[in-house]
């Protein structure tokens, strides 16, 4: 029987998350601005019409405003809260205009200010998951030398229909050597129905498999539904190994590398249609399965923050114009070219990058729409 959790939950938990991530985010940009010098008038979390807000001694107004999907600083000298520049007004901007203005900072320096709401992201998914690794340990095989080494089969296994044996050694996969368990997982998971070649090693022969990676859709206690690739067999048992901080920090790193991965991996087969584009989801879907997860208790709902977090690096660094991606490529085209891009070009790149931003709203919007029990699905 699927669960659903109570209303008030999907509202608590969607601002528990995006509320605080936002903050953070935009804190990272403000932070850094002002050690840069560069004024800073506006502080929102949240977009459209101000429901509360102050105004500090420098002149900066706080604010939180009526829509919660997202926020923004308006740094002194932006004509909006996107930083889109003007080159007029930068051009004819007056000595007091200038000083503190973001568009009259270093070129590095405006890099950095952009870079900092991302990488403030990724700090606090790296933190989240390290204190993970440090409370519970790593998984490790109970023989590391065994990992690779097929224990047994599930009950459906594409890999034991196409001749591979309990007792091989995995070797490589697509002539990519394999070291872990997890090296084999990584390579399957996302790729159901992809044709591969696997190496083995049988009695100190080897020998290659040619195998189709098969497809499971696997549902999680509320119904949400997610197609995975299978080879169905299993390797050895495994266990938790202590490990200090300062490793923590690395696993957490490594681990959020192999997440960036999986991102790009799924966008790129969207794009290819390997993936259905309904696999996409939005605000809606990000407060439903917010609540989901509020509702399983504070370490699996942490887990979640720490992901959202580390797709809204992602997302923001995409190098679309209107995004802090698209800001740091317009920043590269300038370290290159000695002058910023033409005013002309950057107008009709903003506008195209709104377009892209507004269309995948909608898309993923609908997507969240559609998936809702209202409509059937």
């Amino acid at each position: 029987m699927l669960e659903s959790p109570p209303f008030w939950m999907y509202v608590i938990g969607f601002l528990l998350v995006l509320g605080p991530l936002v903050t953070l985010h935009e804190l990272g940009h403000y932070l850094v601005g002002r050690w840069f010098g560069v004024g800073a008038e506006a502080f929102s979390i949240g977009f459209g019409r101000e429901l509360i807000g102050w105004t500090d001694k420098r002149g900066t107004r706080w604010k939180i405003a009526a829509i919660p999907l997202g926020g923004y600083v308006q740094f002194k000298g932006d004509m909006n809260p996107a930083s889109i520049p003007d080159a007029e007004a930068i051009e004819n901007a007056s000595p007091e205009e200038r000083e503190g203005s973001f568009h009259h900072a270093s070129l590095w320096k405006r890099a950095l200010i952009v870079f900092a709401g991302p990488a403030t992201n990724i700090i606090v998914t790296i933190a989240i998951f390290a204190a993970f690794f440090t409370a519970m340990g790593r998984p490790v095989a109970l023989d590391p030398a065994e990992t690779t080494v097929v224990n047994r089969f599930a009950d459906v296994s594409v890999a034991r229909d196409a001749g591979i044996e309990e007792g091989d050694r995995i070797l490589a996969i697509d002539g990519e050597k394999v070291a872990t368990f997890q090296d084999i997982t990584d390579k399957v998971m996302l790729y159901p129905n992809k044709r591969i070649s696997i190496d083995l090693e049988r009695d100190g022969n080897a020998l290659t498999v040619p195998v189709t990676i098969g497809e499971a859709v696997e549902s999680d206690r509320f119904g949400n539904e997610m197609r995975m690739g299978r080879l169905g067999i299993y390797s050895q048992e495994f266990k938790f190994e202590t490990v200090g901080p300062i490793v923590a920090v690395g696993l957490a790193a490594e681990h959020s590398v192999d997440l960036v991965r999986m991102m790009v991996t799924g966008i790129v087969q969207i794009v290819t249609g390997d993936r259905s584009l309904q696999e996409m989801g939005g605000p809606i879907k990000i407060a439903k399965y917010s609540g989901e997860q509020l509702s399983l208790g504070p370490l699996p709902f942490i887990n979640f923050i720490a992901l959202i977090s580390l797709n809204l690096a992602f997302i923001n660094l995409l190098p679309i114009p209107a995004l802090d991606g698209g800001h740091l490529a317009f920043y590269a085209a300038e370290a290159v070219r000695k002058k910023p891009v033409s005013p002309r070009g950057m107008e009709w790149a903003y506008r195209t990058g709104v377009a892209l931003v507004l269309m995948l709203m909608v898309v993923v919007t609908v997507n969240d729409l559609v998936t809702l029990p209202i409509f059937g699905s």
